[in-house]
């Protein structure tokens, strides 16, 4: 028996140049876990996605081409892969719009990015969708055009990602309960041994923060880079500790577990602040210069890299065009001569409410009511552990009128619904 093909999907945003960050935390992973064996990878770059944040083209176009560049220089085989731009596959906008007939406002409406958003206007005291455009809301449906398009098994994602994977699987089941099984439900997968590198500041490596270290600059460049890493005041000769040093975070994700050690004895031996700086320039410049040569070339021959890129997308499109084909069948967006096939109106009619159960970005777990369309009814507040949430799902199933008494839910739709989707549950004894 042939084990199945487990399908990962990975995106970036092309808004910005690729610093050590980046590497280390996206591009390196993704290229290693390209070469795992029984799968199927999907690489693409989010342009899309880029213009919800920014509205400088040139700045678009450059972004794209020098990620497009770093992932093929870290070893990124893109024949081995699915590795595509975005906005070369018309299918993921027209899933989009499929996805949008779907998805309840509700749902949006909790979306991280939406919320900050409004939340940072509410306590500026000016109109809670100032700067919120159409974009920003319905981003979540775009990335989830993005995975159940290509029917991803995975998205490796942070946890600050995961309520969109969870989206995307509400999608996914609100489309497959209206019209039959086609979309393939994904699941997060969070890799907590990432690296998330540390800046020249000590903060997380931001553009934002302006505290990054170049992957491809000049070596002159990276090198003072480094010597500018914020360090404390101990002189040669005392001992130094590990914790908290932005330096021996950023040498331990480049370093083997033996250099590391070294590095680690020689911080308790009092080594110098500025020989440290250099063993650190020294072991990164190891990994990252062999790269710079096809980096260098690929930025230099942008006609060789939109070769690629449609290759990429024609490659992509193989399984776009037909999947999307079937989709719109399926919504009755048809050959006027095919013979329509029967209504599914008595399996809808037929279908329950149900609970689901999802972990949030903060870390905590919570539980929805949604009827049998996917709208949803009642909403949990977060608990800190799995089995909090599942008690107060089965006193919702023995009690059903008990929901208006409980703290930590809220009601997202008229009480007289609730009530009704309570007790069907309650009655079919599910």
């Amino acid at each position: 028996m042939t084990a199945m093909t487990i399908r990962y999907l990975t995106g970036i945003t092309t808004t910005g140049t690729p610093h050590l960050g980046n590497y280390v935390g996206a591009i390196r992973p993704t290229v290693q876990a390209s070469r795992r064996a029984g799968t199927e990878n999907f690489y693409f770059l989010a342009d899309y996605h880029a213009l919800i944040k920014c509205d400088e083209p040139a700045r678009i176009q450059r972004s794209t081409l020098e990620i497009a560049a770093c992932w093929l220089a870290a070893g990124l085989d893109h024949e081995k892969v699915y590795f595509y731009r975005q906005s070369d596959i018309p299918e993921i906008p027209e899933l989009t719009w499929l996805l949008t007939c779907v998805t309840g406002k509700g749902v949006l409406n909790r979306a991280h990015a939406y919320k900050a958003q409004v939340d940072k206007n509410t306590a500026a005291g000016v109109d809670t969708d100032t700067d919120v455009s159409a974009g920003l809301f319905m981003y979540p449906v775009l990335m989830g055009a993005d995975i159940l398009l290509f029917k991803a098994h995975k998205v490796p994602v942070g946890r600050d990602q995961v309520q969109h994977i969870e989206m995307a699987r509400d999608m996914a089941q609100s489309y497959n309960h209206l019209y039959g099984e086609h979309l393939v439900l994904p699941e997060a997968q969070i890799d907590e041994s990432v690296a998330l590198l540390p800046g020249l500041d000590g903060r997380k490596m931001s553009k934002s923060y302006d505290n990054v270290i170049a992957l491809f600059g000049p070596r002159e460049q990276i090198r003072k880079q480094i010597a500018s890493i914020v360090t404390d005041s101990k002189a040669p000769g005392e001992p130094k500790d590990v914790e908290g040093s932005a330096l021996f975070q950023i040498y331990q994700a480049f370093a083997s577990a033996d250099e590391t050690q070294k590095l680690r004895q020689a911080y308790a031996d009092g080594i110098a602040w500025g020989d440290a700086k250099q063993m650190l320039f020294e072991r990164i410049d190891q990994e990252i210069a062999p790269m710079r040569e096809r980096y260098e070339h690929l930025v230099s021959h942008p006609a060789e890299l939109e070769a690629i890129l449609q290759a990429g997308a024609a490659k992509a499109r193989q399984r776009a065009t037909p999947f999307m084909a079937e989709l719109r069948h399926a919504v009755g967006l048809r050959n006027l001569a095919v013979q329509a096939g029967p209504a599914k109106k008595d399996k809808a009619k037929s279908a329950l409410p149900s609970f689901k159960q999802y972990r949030e970005a903060d870390g905590k777990f919570y539980f929805k009511l949604v009827d049998a369309q996917g709208r949803p009814l009642l909403q949990s507040a977060g608990f800190d552990s799995p089995k909090e949430a599942g008690a107060m799902v089965a006193q919702l199933k023995r009690e059903p009128q008990s929901w208006a008494n409980l703290t930590g839910v809220r009601a997202e739709a008229l009480d007289t619904e609730i009530n009704a989707a309570l007790q069907e549950l309650t009655s079919s004894g599910n």
